[in-house]
């Protein structure tokens, strides 16, 4: 009698679409909830997916984004309608663009009251679509489970990005028997299984593979370049086999880095402009040719390179138009790079002319950065305070920490700095240039690496898109330290010349300019987490130590020379 029961008692939308999520394999959810979506992320919850509580849907939208790629699972953002699905584009529009697997699923007003002017009424598909490879809508609730298969499948389709799927406050409120919401759950389950199961109609790889060994044979100059595709196909023992096996230098793109460990003899980081300027073959593995890496074109390199472009998506090698192009899943390409150069083995020597460019550069740049890196600069610059972090961060060993980075002067410098020598271990601005990211990266890094600290360092700009999510960091309990550069300001306090301080508003604070030492660590403490003060080389130390010890949630505000910092960083000339 109580099976019985229990196979006819109703269930509403936000019970189905949160049981979908879970026969999906969705573990966690991202998002804030209201009207019309409350529910769901609690019905959600109850089905085994955890909901992580934000102050702000952007911020939300960032951790979906960042969980994705640290997972190679979508990350999923909850939204309220209207509003709150406007806010969510941030997060869906920055998975896109930096080809990570998202879905985010908003409520929406009652299909009945459409153009009557509901409450919070938008049409939140023809907002989403440019953002996302699909949008779609479930019109009743027996279409929840089938779309919510569909759209977590598109999202890690051919090129990963974001996907949106709308649920109307009248279908959340809907019900069907549990044995009808099981019955659908488990049909689109094995439809989506039956889809996938189904081979990528890809050109045979054969012909393009002895061709690329050939190339990188040849070559006098090679070079690998991989990226956060790289780093996202887990193709890290792949490449590294190829940069041993072949002993040719390689560059990552700032996502990239750790896919082969920074601290490897055949890193080209720190040579860079040498590298790109001067190879005659590039083989780019899970990057784009695009501002990152000078979209391929003189003078940054030489106009006579060929490149070897592997991307999962043919439209992009259509678009780049290289000398090979390689379209395939970036480990399997390098998989069977690695099997044929096995067949027809090469490697360039230490002593190869090439080779020994490379490292020579290298080490004389490696040389000059350690000699400045070398100095206790009070007040701090830049330098001085990455190094301390960088020490601190290298002496956690393995797993490493994750390295959340952004700002301008913050995250140019310290990628130059920063040492990664794990893959997926170092999260920045991204393809988009994308501030604000900082604390909804650090939450989703917290919940899909439990087992790693995550370390922010974050210019005082960046920092102040999400600091409310400090509340989130205590709430939650996470194992996060954020650093902030506080510089008084963007790229530094008021830099105006006195040609500048002209017009009725001149004595109105620059547009760069923040207040002067602002107290962020006391944002921290005032939710009940432990704030930091740090202006002396000791004062940073003793700061680090504890919080990486204590491993819960921390700000530390390193108070920086307002005038160490170059406008906008490494881009001035887009300024």
């Amino acid at each position: 009698m109580a099976a019985e029961t229990a196979l006819t008692a109703k269930v509403d939308g936000s019970a189905v679409a949160g049981l979908a999520l879970a026969a999906a394999g969705s573990r966690h959810m991202f998002g804030v909830v209201g009207i019309p979506v409350t529910s769901l992320a609690s019905r959600a919850a109850a089905a085994g997916v955890r909901f992580l509580a934000f102050r702000n849907e952007q911020s939300a939208g960032y951790a979906a984004a960042a969980y994705g790629f640290l997972t190679g699972t979508p990350g999923l953002l909850l939204t309220v309608s209207g509003p709150g699905c406007v806010h969510g584009l941030a997060g869906l529009s920055h998975a896109t663009a930096n080809a990570w697997p998202l879905l985010m699923v908003s409520g929406s007003c009652a299909q009945p009251d459409v153009g009557r002017g509901d409450f919070q009424e938008l049409d939140q598909i023809a907002a989403t679509k440019p953002f996302a490879k699909l949008a779609v809508k479930a019109t009743a609730i027996a279409d929840i489970p089938r779309l919510v298969f569909q759209a977590l499948a598109a999202t890690v389709a051919g090129r990963p990005g974001g996907c949106y799927l709308d649920i109307p406050s009248d279908v959340l409120h809907q019900t069907l028997t549990q044995s009808e919401a099981d019955a659908l759950i488990a049909a689109a389950a094995a439809d989506s299984a039956a889809s996938c199961s189904a081979p990528p109609k890809h050109k045979s790889l054969d012909e393009g593979i002895v061709k690329a060994a050939e190339l990188l044979h040849r070559a006098e100059r090679p070079l690998v370049v991989f990226g956060k595709g790289a780093a996202y196909a887990r193709a890290e023992e792949a490449i590294q086999k190829l940069v041993d096996t072949t002993g040719i230098p390689f560059l990552p793109t700032p996502m990239g880095k750790g896919v082969v460990p920074d601290s490897h003899p055949l890193s080209a980081t720190a040579a860079r402009s040498l590298a790109i300027g001067q190879c005659d073959v590039a083989l780019i593995v899970g990057a784009r040719l695009n501002w990152l890496l000078h979209f391929g074109e003189p003078p940054k390199w030489s106009k006579d390179v060929k490149f070897i472009l592997v991307d999962v998506d043919e439209d992009e090698i259509e678009l780049r138009k290289p000398h090979l192009g390689l379209v395939g899943d970036a480990k399997r390409v390098v998989e069977l790079l690695n099997r044929e150069i096995k067949d027809q083995p090469f490697c360039l020597a230490r002593s190869h002319p090439w080779v020994d460019a490379i490292t020579k550069k290298s080490k004389d740049n490696v040389l000059k950065m350690e000699a400045q890196l070398a100095k206790d600069v009070v007040p701090f610059n830049f330098m001085t305070p990455l190094r301390i972090i960088r020490d601190a961060i290298l002496a956690e060993g393995s797993p490493a920490p994750i390295v959340v980075s952004e700002g301008a002067n913050t995250m140019d410098v310290g990628r130059a700095v920063l040492v990664q020598n794990e893959p997926r271990t170092r999260l920045d601005a991204g393809t988009w240039g994308t501030m604000g990211v900082g604390l909804g990266y650090c939450i989703a890094a917290a919940v899909a690496e439990p087992k790693r600290l995550v370390v922010a360092v974050e210019g005082d700009s960046g920092f102040g898109f999400s600091a409310m999510e400090v509340e989130t960091l205590v709430r939650y309990q996470l194992p996060v330290v954020v650093i902030v550069f506080n510089n008084n300001g963007v790229y530094g306090g008021d830099r105006r010349s006195p040609e500048e301080l002209t017009g009725p508003h001149k004595d109105d604070p620059a547009p760069t300019s923040f207040v002067p030492a602002a107290g962020y660590h006391k944002m921290m403490e005032a939710f009940g987490g432990k704030g930091y003060l740090a202006e002396t080389p000791d004062e940073l130390k003793s700061a680090l130590s504890e919080s990486f010890r204590v491993r819960k949630p921390a700000v530390i505000n390193v108070i920086i020379d307002p005038y160490a910092g170059a406008e906008s960083g490494r881009m001035q000339h887009k300024n």
